[in-house]
């Protein structure tokens, strides 16, 4: 018998069924992740955000599984077949692969070549040949003779048997397992180009061309290569057990060898043996072989997606919990050529001031011009900072900006090259549109790239997050499970860091616990009707706000300078009454206290503990009085890249760089270092020790310090190394075309061995 279903789940969190009885219950009732992590401890026994969301997603397949089996079991008790052994075997099942595998002699089928067999009486020949090998299959299929049930001689008999045999040997849910298994455990999956394959299409693919990797043992990124390559008709692909490889395709091997021992069928050169034997090699090769291949190709899949997704919401988190430059007037720089480059000003609240272009850049040069024109903006609107998108021409407009810096020392400006992904896609969106219809699109995307180095979070969450472009092969993947994947990122990002509804946009706004859109919209809309909130109490007079969503989502809100102290922090106000003890035990106003840490840090905990308030939230309400609302993310700094280190061509092996990550995958991280091409440090050049996950070293957006290992021009690729204590060999002789090689070379930095690093350089050219 199946355990529970809290037990189960119990089993894939890692806690006690009691705590995930507790956590499902609060989210059946409506209540949200970051809701239930921050402020219910004592309810789940403190079970954090990762544990609620991995039990979220378990939760959704496991109820999905126990409906498909109560829909199995209803069907087979229609067709009066459900056996109490069979019950027995379906309520045991733990998966829908295991499900559907007992389902499947049960399961209405459309007419198959066994089924008509059947119908012209052949099941009982087909019985007596598996059963009795010493019969002759040609006599004894001489009485099954139907002309008019399309069996005309001997031959459309025994194949009509042969039909009924393989059926039942595909049905039989233990062998297709075991098969399955084997298949899974020892397979070797093999690839080969598809003749005729354009040279052009397929160059990318050309490390796949004769590959042969242990199926189990495939990484994410090279299993959705080979797909990609699949689809795109360049690659074929096939899965053979070693002995396959090996030996005679014709010969017998496991496969065949589990099936016959399954039904107990030996070649002992009986009249009927050749006949089965027959039988079970096209049951394996043209039914068993073709489907469990289908199956495990598709499990494959599904855990290469699961994995990208996996990289991808990591990048994502740590991108948009970057750290903010903060409340500061900035001036974005959208870089262009012919267009010209984008020019917007926003205030220190992200309010924009002044838009412009300038051609500072060929055709045009007006290079001084453009100086004149940033110095006036920046003068004018008290701009303490240049941000640089690093799209095409994104060293040119640094170097103007540069220039800037330097003939205006007065102004005390400092430039960033910040990450541009999603820009354009902001710029043509309905939301930009609605926050400046006048403004032009192109103008757009500089305004949000000035915004977003004051904040990421804020301006990010309002592209849709697989836009933003932190992952791999984002759009390889099943698109549902990455939209629910990184909107739950960004829900946790937002709520983590806590929003001023009086400046949040309506896009934050939704983000938040418990808001849906309309409830952000019409937050914003009464804030523009009655001002500013003044107290979180005042949440509840906005439209169709209530209890519930006021609950889940007012830890959440932040308002500064209100009437109440505590409404800037991420105490919820149903902790109040908390405070308003310690407060009367300390006699002393709120505003002596929050900040105090000396003073807090004297009082013990659970002395404030009652039955409403236990340790968990006692503890929270006090580190929060200590520091309100203090900000997780990092403190703000920057990259400087090199002075004269502008393309490919001035990059030099042996170089020390300053970069910015980019984006970290499974085999490594990209980095750019300000050339319009990111350089990939391979994971086993990340540090000196062994790294499993390159997050345990880097994430997205960190500033970092690399190496130059080799750069190969032709095609467009940087191998970087972070071990700057690295050897990197002297550049070839004039006439070797050799790239010059590290002497601590890590596998695969300078010539990825894998499609998956060529495709992933060549998807990251500008």
């Amino acid at each position: 018998m199946l355990p529970s279903l809290y037990q189960r789940l119990s089993q894939a969190v890692g806690v006690s069924a009691a705590q995930i009885r507790s956590a499902v219950d609060l989210m059946d009732e409506g209540a949200t992740v970051p809701f239930i992590a921050r402020y219910r401890k004592e309810v789940t026994g403190g079970m954090d955000d990762g544990q609620l969301r991995l039990l979220e997603e378990r939760l959704r397949y496991l109820r999905e599984l126990d409906e498909r089996r109560d829909s199995i079991m209803g069907s087979i008790r229609e067709q009066g077949k459900l056996s109490p052994e069979l019950e027995a075997a379906l309520l045991a099942a733990d998966t829908k692969q295991t499900l559907e595998d007992l389902y499947l002699p049960y399961k209405q089928k459309r007419r198959t070549k066994a089924q008509i067999a059947r119908e012209a009486g052949l099941g009982e020949l087909a019985q007596r040949l598996l059963e009795e090998a010493d019969i002759s299959p040609e006599g004894a299929a001489t009485a099954f003779i139907n002309a008019e049930a399309g069996f005309a001689d001997v031959k459309a008999v025994l194949d009509g048997a042969r039909h009924i045999v393989i059926e039942q040997m595909s049905e039989q849910a233990p062998l297709v397992g075991r098969l399955r298994q084997l298949l899974w455990d020892e397979g070797i999956l093999c690839s080969s180009r598809v003749e005729g394959s354009a040279d052009a299409a397929s160059s990318k693919f050309s490390d796949y061309f004769q590959y042969q990797e242990a199926l189990r043992a495939i990484p994410s990124h090279r299993a959705l290569a080979l797909f990609r390559g699949r689809n795109e008709s360049v690659l074929q692909l096939s899965l053979l057990l070693p002995e396959q490889l090996e030996g005679d395709s014709r010969a017998s091997h496991r496969g065949e060898q589990y099936i016959a021992q399954t039904f107990g069928l030996k070649d002992l050169g009986r009249p009927a043996d050749k006949w089965r034997i027959d039988t079970v090699r096209l049951a394996w090769r043209a039914k068993l072989a073709l489907s469990i291949e289908l199956e495990l190709m598709q499990q494959l899949r599904e855990a290469a997606e699961t994995e990208a997704i996996r990289v991808f919401a990591a990048n994502l988190r740590d991108l948009l919990l970057a750290a903010p430059a903060g409340p500061r007037a900035t001036l974005g720089l959208d870089p262009g050529l012919r267009t010209g480059v984008k020019v917007a000003v926003v205030d220190a609240t992200g309010q924009l001031c002044a838009t412009e272009t300038i051609y500072p850049h060929a055709p045009r040069n007006d290079w001084q011009g453009s100086l004149k024109t940033l110095a006036q903006l920046a003068r004018a609107h008290q701009v303490e900072l240049i941000a640089i998108g690093n799209g095409t021409a994104s060293r040119e407009t640094d170097k103007l900006a540069t220039e800037l810096i330097q003939h205006y020392p007065e102004l005390k400006l400092q430039k960033l090259v910040v990450s541009e992904a999603g820009a354009s896609v902001y710029s043509a969106s309905e939301r930009a549109a609605q926050e400046f219809p006048q403004l032009d699109v192109s103008l757009r995307g500089a305004v949000s790239i000035a915004r977003r180095l004051q904040d990421p979070l804020a301006e990010l969450v309002k592209i849709e997050p697989k836009a933003i472009g932190v992952g791999q092969y984002q759009h390889d993947v099943n698109q549902t499970q990455l939209a629910r994947s990184l909107d739950a990122v960004v829900e946790d990002c937002v709520n983590a860091v806590g929003v001023d509804v009086n400046t949040a946009s309506a896009a934050l706004l939704t983000r938040v616990s418990g808001l849906s859109s309309t409830l952000a919209q019409n937050i914003v809309q009464w804030r523009d009707q009655h001002g500013a909130f003044r107290n979180r109490q005042q949440l509840l007079d906005v439209p169709r706000l209530g209890p519930k969503a006021f609950e889940q989502a007012a830890g959440f809100l932040r308002v500064n300078q209100g009437d109440n102290p505590l409404d800037a922090s991420a105490v919820h106000p149903e902790a109040y009454p908390l405070v308003e003890r310690l407060l009367a035990r300390l006699a002393k106003p709120i505003k002596a206290v929050m900040g105090d840490t000396r003073l807090l840090r004297e009082l013990e905990p659970a002395s404030l503990t009652d039955a409403r308030f236990g340790l968990p939230t006692v503890k929270d309400v006090l580190q929060e009085l200590e520091k309100p609302g203090r900000d997780p993310r990092p403190e703000f700094r920057t990259a400087s890249f090199t002075e004269g280190v502008e393309t490919l061509k001035d990059l030099q092996p042996g170089m020390t760089l300053e970069g910015v990550i980019t984006n970290v995958t499974n085999f490594g991280a990209f980095v750019d270092i300000g050339v319009h091409q990111d350089g990939l440090v391979h994971i086993s050049a990340l540090s000196n020790k062994f790294v499993k996950d390159p997050r345990e070293v880097v994430k997205a957006g960190q500033v970092v310090k690399v190496k130059v290992l080799e750069v190969d021009l032709p095609r467009q690729r940087i191998a970087l190394t972070m071990r700057l204590g690295d050897e990197v060999k002297p550049a070839a002789a004039p006439g070797n075309s050799r790239s010059p090689t590290p002497a601590r070379k890590p596998a695969s930095a300078a010539a990825p061995a894998n499609t998956a690093l060529a495709d992933a350089f060549a998807r990251l050219k500008r």
